[in-house]
């Protein structure tokens, strides 16, 4: 249709045109009925599915998610492996090392098919196995030390931030008072004390003579540690949510229905505040592998010949000269695990919050 009409017409002999905008003619069109197998249906999505559905569509996230599901498959699987003794961690292989018993024959700390890592030095164990295993211990103690710091620092961060006034004020005094303590000197000066008791008192209450072994007193000493001094920052990220959340209708509309201080703080509190606490899951569980390996080098935690990625790698150091690769593996292999339980964490965040980006 043309943005302009001509009409014509003829008065007294005379022809004259006229113009007429094309705005102003009315428009007839066809409508094409639409069959009802032809609507497409649009479904709403849940904010937990948009944030799966964002941490999927970050390829870097989910590569790093894939090799943190490997390492806690390795992690499940070397325990189960040494059982049935398909690993052998602890086996000497003096064959294997050179004249002067130490350093291992062939290039690469002997690496070959029998051991694919090579072995250690001095003793000739697998290295592989034993980095398997070191895996099932260090991660074993940063997941339980990150649970409990969760759930102390969230518990304490929904009290202080929905109570208010002096619960609050005297929580906020034990998270200063906290994090004033020296951790490294706290965790010197106690490591033998606390130990000793471990193994003694606490072995002697039923169902808990397990504590009589001294690599659980030791490795449950460093989660205590990590733990005890880890839970501040948790419960001011909680507190600073909750501040919000308790002004909100629906928690009005719960306490007009008479429900109670637990239902108010873990029915209709925690559900809303998961999406900081998971993160600061995935963003401790790597920071904690890396405090037990520096505690290892410390002289605190788990004790050779059984291993973790601390106790090796502080082993490693005697031998950066000698055998450089065995130094370099277990390093590598460390800060692997640091790197993509990190990279999931912020994947984790910028999905739960789309406003925060790398």
């Amino acid at each position: 249709m043309a943005d302009v009409a001509r009409v014509a017409s003829v008065t007294h002999g005379d022809e004259v045109k006229m113009t007429i905008p094309g705005s102003e003619l009315e428009i007839h069109e066809t409508e094409t009925p639409v069959e009802d197998d032809a609507v497409v249906s649009v479904a709403g999505r849940s904010p937990t599915q948009l944030a799966i559905a964002r941490f999927r569509a970050d390829k870097l996230s989910m590569i790093s998610f894939v090799l943190t599901a490997f390492i806690i498959i390795c992690a499940i699987a070397a325990p189960i492996l040494v059982a049935l003794g398909v690993l052998a961690p602890n086996e000497q292989h003096q064959n294997l090392l050179s004249a002067d018993g130490v350093v291992p024959e062939g290039a690469f700390g002997g690496i070959s098919w029998s051991h694919p890592f090579g072995v250690d030095p001095g003793l000739g164990r697998d290295l592989l196995a034993r980095l398997m295993l070191a895996i099932t211990s260090s991660l074993t103690i940063a997941l339980t030390g990150t649970i409990i710091t969760v759930v102390i620092g969230a518990i304490l961060g929904i009290v202080a931030g929905f109570s208010g006034g002096f619960v609050d004020a005297v929580v906020g005094r034990i998270i200063d008072l906290t994090l004033s303590f020296p951790q490294t000197l706290m965790l010197l000066a106690l490591s033998g004390p606390v130990v000793v008791m471990i193994r003694g008192d606490v072995s002697d209450f039923p169902g808990l003579g397990f504590f009589s072994n001294p690599d659980l007193a030791n490795g449950a000493f460093v989660i205590v540690i990590l733990a005890a001094f880890g839970w501040p920052p948790v419960a001011r990220v909680v507190r600073g949510q909750v501040l919000s959340i308790r002004e909100r209708e629906f928690i009005e509309a719960a306490r007009l229905l008479g429900a109670s201080r637990r239902r108010l703080y873990f029915k209709e509190v925690l559900p809303n505040v998961w999406a900081p606490v998971l993160v600061y899951v995935t963003l401790l569980v790597p920071a904690y592998i890396s405090a037990e390996a520096a505690f290892n080098f410390l002289g605190v935690g788990i004790k050779p010949p059984t291993p973790t990625l601390g106790n090796i790698l502080a082993d490693s150091v005697s031998y950066t000269s000698a055998d450089p690769t065995y130094f370099f593996l277990p390093g590598a292999l460390l800060a692997l695990i640091v790197v993509v339980f990190n990279l999931v964490g912020d994947g984790a965040r910028d999905a739960l919050d789309p406003k925060s980006h790398r």
